[in-house]
């Protein structure tokens, strides 16, 4: 029987060693490759989403019946709207992620150009920024849904060879795409986490609740990936240990050590500070070490102390989900978006600078340890996307996309499902040995899948949720 299983992954060996010993790329490209990215999202919405009646006119498109369900009668706008951002979205963002991968740069200056282009020819005898324009909070799930995006996208990529090495994940010092992944995703959910709401009643349920599916999802994993032999890059998290395991780490933390929202940037600063300080004395070497005991805590070094950095990246993101956007909600939208665009600017520039300094003078960054140069990094390209994602405020009639509500509708569902279809693709195709040109038919089938699923989902009012 054991061998049975491992022949579902013949090349175990063979991939583990594609992902391992990686240094990156530039931040200079990782900041280039997400303005493409957030610079995608608004040309779809400058040239494909206006809205023409405001958006509280009745719009076939997004307007639900009681029952959570859209329109029979939109069903055929629906589906053209979903294609159509999956044209404008999803399929030039493969082709920059790998066959254009060389181009990014100029493909960036392009783009930029285009947009301001656009801006300015839809600007002429408007106001400054809309008093249409969109909420702060959609501001939030279009970024939210962008970095998943890039995550779902990324976990088949890089399993090919039209993947660039340099965007996986780095061994242990270094930047590269996919090490934004782990990062982005705490700090998109403790933006618009209960914390950040102000909401901070802890009970024995809560934590239940909270924490128990995404340990048995951790179990789930782990069962499945042993079970056929899957290729797992021990470096990344340990033996054992994986993303949920993680996330359920930062929930136990975050409930047991609880304070309001308002206090929780400045706990979050002597985390990360005491966190990198014994990194620095020692912590690092034992943890970048390939020598592992037999006890549960040596097996899974990397997994259970980048905690600490996860846990504070979540509790930075909780301080900041309440200054940006629900303190904001008893203001009238114009005034609250303008004010918190400045603020968002400003802290993006703040985060860079941090970085820099901190991967010059204190320590590299490292994903594999979530050391503070990695935080900091964390925080300033995701800020980034956000910012730039903001300017769609000066599109006129702007609206968010069908894909973005659909994704955001059912945002951790939408992960588990790009992990299973990654899983299905791995364990039927030799990714290692297919061509440049199959690679790339699989991962535009594998992302159309998806948007199918999760549009489907949407159109018919399903919400999956997991506590």
């Amino acid at each position: 029987m054991e061998s049975n299983f491992k022949s579902l992954n013949a090349n175990k060996l063979l991939k583990e060693q594609f992902v391992s010993n990686l240094s990156g790329s530039s931040m200079l490209e990782l900041f280039l490759i997400l303005t493409t990215l957030s610079g995608l999202i608004l040309i779809r919405r400058s040239f494909g989403c206006k809205n023409k009646t405001g958006p509280k006119a009745k719009n076939d498109l997004s307007k639900k019946n009681d029952g959570g369900v859209v329109g029979n009668k939109s069903l055929r706008a629906f589906v053209v709207a979903t294609i159509v951002d999956f044209l404008f979205i999803f399929v030039p963002f493969i082709l920059f992620l790998t066959v254009l991968s060389e181009w990014v740069r100029v493909i960036a200056a392009l783009m930029i150009l285009l947009l301001l282009i656009s801006f300015s020819a839809r600007r002429i005898g408007s106001s400054s920024i809309q008093e249409d324009g969109l909420s702060f909070r959609k501001h939030v799930s279009s970024y939210r849904v962008s970095m998943m995006l890039v995550t779902c996208l990324s976990i088949l990529a890089v399993d090919f060879k039209i993947f660039p090495r340099r965007y996986a994940k780095t061994e242990t010092y270094g930047t590269s795409l996919m090490d934004l992944g782990v990062g982005s995703f705490v700090l998109a959910n403790s933006l618009v986490s209960r914390q950040a709401r102000g909401n901070s009643t802890v009970t024995l349920g809560n934590v239940v609740r909270s924490c128990s599916p995404l340990i048995l999802l951790g179990f789930a994993r782990l069962i499945f990936t042993s079970g056929v032999d899957y290729q797992v890059h021990v470096g990344e998290y340990g033996v054992h240990w994986n993303f949920f395991f993680t996330l359920a780490g930062v929930a136990i933390l975050t409930s047991l050590i609880n304070v309001p929202s308002r206090y929780c940037g400045v706990l979050g600063f002597f985390v990360l500070v005491g966190y990198q300080f014994f990194l620095s004395h020692g912590l690092n070497e034992y943890l970048l070490s390939d020598k592992r005991g037999a006890d549960v805590i040596s097996q899974n070094k990397e997994g259970i102390f980048s905690i600490f950095g996860y846990w504070g990246i979540y509790l930075v993101g909780v301080q900041l989900g309440n200054l940006l956007l629900f303190e904001n909600l008893a203001k009238v939208m114009p005034i609250a978006n303008k004010w918190a665009n400045i603020r968002v600017w400003m802290l993006c520039i703040l985060f860079w600078s941090l970085t820099l300094f901190l991967d010059r003078h204190v320590e590299r960054v490292s994903r594999r340890m979530c050391n503070l140069a990695y935080v900091a990094l964390v925080l300033a390209l995701n800020l980034q996307v956000l910012a730039i994602l903001m300017l769609s405020d000066y599109i006129p009639g702007n609206r968010i996309s069908i894909l973005e509500e659909a994704f955001n509708q059912n945002l951790l569902a939408s992960f588990l499902l790009a992990n299973v279809l990654t899983g299905l693709v791995n364990l039927s195709v030799d990714t290692l040995s297919v061509s440049s040109a199959a690679a790339l038919a699989i991962l535009l089938i594998y992302a159309f899948t998806l948007c199918a699923f999760v549009g489907c989902a949407y159109f018919f009012g399903i919400k999956l949720k997991f506590w």
